[in-house]
């Protein structure tokens, strides 16, 4: 949907299972339909489109391309952008650190991205800007060489450049937008504006990184780094790193309780990476891979005031109790910043992919309630700015 400050605000279909073309196309019709007619019927409706490398070589058959063109027109409906972070499968196995791979130092990488940017061009119209989102480079344990980082940056300057020849031969912007999450290659304000400086030194003509690339900031993502929210954003955008769109996420905090600890050993689960960052008393921060290494290690638990865990939380969700809650607060100050700043980023994305996997007192609705009902917090929110649809 349109929102009156300018903004468009989607959530991500990565929410619903589909590897294939045709299993994403249902997923469309079966559930973004439905919320559609629920948060905005008779309006334009803003769809933020998750695309696995199967999906995007069997939309780029021009049979389904053109299908889809046709439906997004019958239904009222654009795309706003595509989320390219996720490569495979993603639903249904184990995902864990391998959602990081194929990383940039991969040619695969690459050119998935690139089949991404055509999509997103060739389903928008003259004069339109969107991002492709991706990951932030690699995982950092993954370990990678310093000849691998430049080959990293190497290949996403080439993604830059070749925006930059498909703004000019099809009149639609896309803009890269790298997503800094825990543990990866860069995860914080400072991590992320440092590879940009980096990106930015490296560039073969001047202007490439700054009007190609970007960041995507995701609310659950930033809020484990126990950074201030206002300072985080307003780094970003004038330290080089621009934050071109938001993913609107919440994660799990705890304070590291018995009872706390226990209902988190109930939530380990096969599926994601839930990484973990707890800060001491000192302001220390400790970092776990996942929620059995946090909870293997009593020694550094017993350290920490508090913990949070990379677990998307529906953003309607209330806290369990006062040791076991959520970020909506880091969440609900960033809403505020981006308020105060209508000519930022463009691009609001509810993004709660768990819902399969959450634990049935957070998932007592099915997956197309969960996001009406998400939906109608963030508008709950957004309306004390006196901000609405359009």
């Amino acid at each position: 949907m349109q929102l009156s400050s300018g903004h468009s605000l989607a959530y991500c279909t990565n929410v619903h299972r589909g590897d294939g073309w045709l299993e994403t196309f249902s997923n469309l019709q079966a559930h973004t339909l439905k919320v559609s007619h629920q948060v905005c019927p008779s309006k334009p409706y803003a769809v933020g489109l998750r695309l696995g490398h199967s999906a995007a070589h069997e939309l780029g058959q021009k049979k389904n391309l053109n299908a889809f063109r046709e439906w997004l027109e019958n239904e009222n409906c654009t795309v706003s952008g595509i989320n390219g972070f996720p490569y495979g499968a993603f639903h249904g196995q184990s995902v864990k650190e391998s959602v990081f791979l194929p990383d940039w130092t991969d040619p695969s990488r690459v050119e998935y991205t690139q089949k991404l940017f055509e999509l997103l061009a060739a389903l928008n119209p003259l004069n339109h800007v969107g991002t492709v989102s991706t990951l932030p480079a690699t995982f950092k344990k993954f370990n990678r060489s310093s000849a691998q980082i430049k080959e990293i940056q190497k290949n996403i300057l080439n993604s830059a450049e070749y925006l930059a020849r498909l703004r000019d031969r099809s009149g639609v912007t896309i803009q890269l937008a790298l997503e800094p999450e825990p543990l990866g290659y860069f995860e914080n304000t400072q991590q992320t504006i440092d590879f940009f400086d980096q990106l930015r030194g490296q560039e073969a003509s001047p202007g490439l990184v700054d009007n190609f690339l970007g960041v995507c900031y995701d609310t659950c993502h930033f809020a484990l780094q126990y950074e201030d929210a206002a300072q985080s954003v307003e780094k970003l955008n004038v330290g080089g790193a621009p934050i071109l769109k938001y993913h609107l996420s919440s994660a799990l905090k705890l304070n590291p309780t018995e009872a706390a600890l226990e209902r988190l050993a109930a939530m380990q689960e096969p599926t994601y990476l839930h990484q973990c960052i707890g800060k001491a008393s000192n302001g220390d921060l400790i970092y776990f891979k996942d929620i059995p290494d946090a909870l293997n290690d009593m020694h550094a638990l017993k350290k920490l005031n508090e913990l949070r865990v990379h677990f998307h939380l529906p953003l309607h969700s209330m806290p369990i109790e006062k040791d076991f809650s959520n970020t909506t607060d880091f969440l609900q100050k960033i809403l505020g910043v981006i308020m105060r700043q209508p000519g930022r980023a463009k691009e609001l994305e509810i993004e709660t992919y768990t819902w399969e996997v959450l634990p049935p007192s957070l998932r007592s609705m099915d997956v197309t309630d969960q996001v009406v009902a998400e939906y109608r917090w963030v508008l709950n929110e957004l309306s004390q700015y006196g901000v609405r649809p359009t």
